[in-house]
């Protein structure tokens, strides 16, 4: 190899090295947001201990913002 072909393949590695970290953060997004989407589908499917129950439904005696009654 000659100075001009080293000269190239250096140019070339550093011009794929600055490539790999441009590409780098968003392929890690890309993967946390499946991961997110995974865990989000598996939590709607089977609901874990945490689960609250559903919320009663009676009726409503007071309004916010209403008066007490005397």
């Amino acid at each position: 190899m000659n100075g001009n072909q080293i000269e190239g393949l250096i140019g070339m590695l550093t011009t794929l090295g600055i490539l790999v970290l441009l590409i780098l953060p968003s392929l890690l997004g890309a993967l946390r947001e499946r991961r997110i989407d995974r865990q989000l589908r598996q939590a709607v499917r089977q609901p874990g201990p945490h689960a609250e129950p559903a919320p009663e439904s009676r009726p409503r005696t007071r309004r916010h913002g209403a008066a007490r009654p005397a």
